[in-house]
């Protein structure tokens, strides 16, 4: 998926939603258990009920790489169900990778070549080699972390070294040297609050893919308040909050009340916000 079809999605939806599949079998209704494939069975009902309200999805990989090969599985079909009834989602595989060079590669063959989703969260802190092979693939994403939203994110991201830059500001500049606004974004978590002002100096174009809302305590609105620019520039993750807000019978269709829910605060902000 190329930068403009992204916008594109965003303006026709009025929705800058991302909902992830962190799919939990301690936490799905009980009654899918007895399903042959309890957690596509689960990711199909959520998916159903909550496109019309998002333009994005991101299984998160532990949560199938838990299962093993039955894991993987559910994750291929998962995919697979996505690219075929909803191709116009923007699929972002939540792994985390980041490695030597020509393991990084490997990385790559796998999700974009052999799952073809649409784009990969990476880890930066090994370097320019472990990151450009994921970058040599046309309209792919990287999705770097920058500063997330976790308590740890303190321990090692907010330091500064004798000039006073701090780690994440170092990512953000010296990344934007292996990759553009078309094919890098950077995870920057919603408890942040006002350091995406900081953030936007740096990098004023780039998506930000934003974990936090919701569970985590984020503030949609201070999210949009300093890190939206004229093209949207945010893709906002709910993941607990939607896929789980029933484990009854009735948890799709509470999970497509808590999508639509947030669809409109984020046309309200939309409005609000958005730098035209």
């Amino acid at each position: 998926m190329t930068r403009k079809e992204l916008i594109e999605q965003i303006q026709e939806k009025q929705s800058f939603l991302c909902v992830g599949l962190d799919t939990d079998l301690k936490k799905i209704p009980q009654h899918l258990l007895t399903e042959e494939d309890p957690i596509f069975t689960f990711n199909k009902a959520i998916i159903d009920a909550t496109a019309p309200y998002c333009v994005s999805y991101k299984p998160n990989l532990a949560f199938y790489e838990a299962f093993g090969v039955k894991g993987f599985i559910s994750f291929e079909k998962t995919i697979k169900y996505l690219k075929e009834h909803y191709p116009t989602h923007f699929i972002i595989a939540d792994a985390k990778r980041g490695d030597i060079g020509n393991t990084s590669a490997m990385y790559a063959r796998t999700f974009f070549e052999e799952y073809d989703v649409d784009s990969l969260t990476v880890a930066p802190y090994m370097g320019e080699d472990s990151v450009t092979p994921f970058l040599g693939y046309k309209d792919k994403w990287v999705i770097l972390l920058a500063l997330t939203s976790n308590k740890g994110s303190h321990d090692f991201q907010l330091m500064e070294d004798k000039d006073g830059e701090r780690l994440f500001e170092k990512v953000l500049k010296t990344s934007q040297q292996w990759g553009t606004k078309d094919n890098m974004m950077y995870v920057v978590g919603a408890t942040q609050g006002r350091m995406f002002e900081d953030i936007r100096k740096i990098v004023p174009y780039h998506f930000l893919l934003v974990p936090g809302v919701g569970a985590q305590g984020g503030s949609l609105e201070e999210v949009c308040k300093y890190g939206m620019t004229k093209d949207c520039g945010l893709l906002v993750n709910s993941s607990r909050g939607i896929i789980f807000a029933s484990n009854g019978e009735d948890f799709a269709a509470a999970a497509g009340n808590a999508a639509h829910s947030l669809q409109q605060e984020m046309e309200n902000l939309l409005k609000k916000y958005e730098r035209v």
